[in-house]
């Protein structure tokens, strides 16, 4: 985690406990390697911090390949649009716009680089951070009958929120 350590370091006092949890987070899991750092890519993306994404990027290829790259950007990506799509339809609550198509295509979710079930966890973790409700029961339904475990969904979370917590904070220095 050579990029992240640097980064780390960048981390001011104030947020020395976030300093801490990025390391634990990525190291001690029921996660797979891969799904750590995919689910870590996809939070990074989604917080939109660009020396975070970078630092993650970087030690996540290295880690576990590019496919764990791809699919959590990818991931991030759909849910960037999703999660906008399916917070509107809930927050408005009109049966109306529930019976309309959305017709939104979303073939990645179909074909994944890596697994259906880890791509569904990095959906999971990037529309916890855009704070879809849909999207989050959604996807913790589909890794959980894909085989995954509630604490694998609840160590997935662990790490969408440090890496956002960590984006925010670097954002305000």
């Amino acid at each position: 985690m050579k990029h992240i350590d640097a980064l780390r370091e960048a981390i001011p006092d104030h947020a020395r406990d976030l300093r801490m949890n990025l390391s634990s987070v990525l190291s001690e899991s029921s996660l797979t390697e891969a799904q750590r750092w995919g689910v870590a890519v996809a939070s990074a993306a989604a917080s939109r911090r660009r020396d975070l994404l970078d630092a993650v990027v970087a030690d996540a290829r290295a880690a576990a390949g590019d496919a764990v790259v791809e699919d959590g950007l990818a991931a991030s990506a759909l849910m960037a649009m999703n999660n906008v799509f399916y917070r509107f339809r809930h927050m408005v609550g009109k049966d109306a716009y529930g019976q309309l198509p959305a017709r939104l295509r979303m073939n990645r979710l179909a074909k994944p680089a890596t697994t259906r079930v880890d791509l569904e966890l990095f959906c999971l973790a990037a529309s916890a951070i855009h704070g879809c409700e849909v999207c989050v029961k959604s996807h913790e339904r589909a890794v959980l009958e894909g085989g995954l475990s509630e604490q694998n969904v609840h160590d997935a979370v662990r790490i969408a929120a440090v890496v956002h917590g960590v984006a925010v904070t670097l954002d305000a220095r």
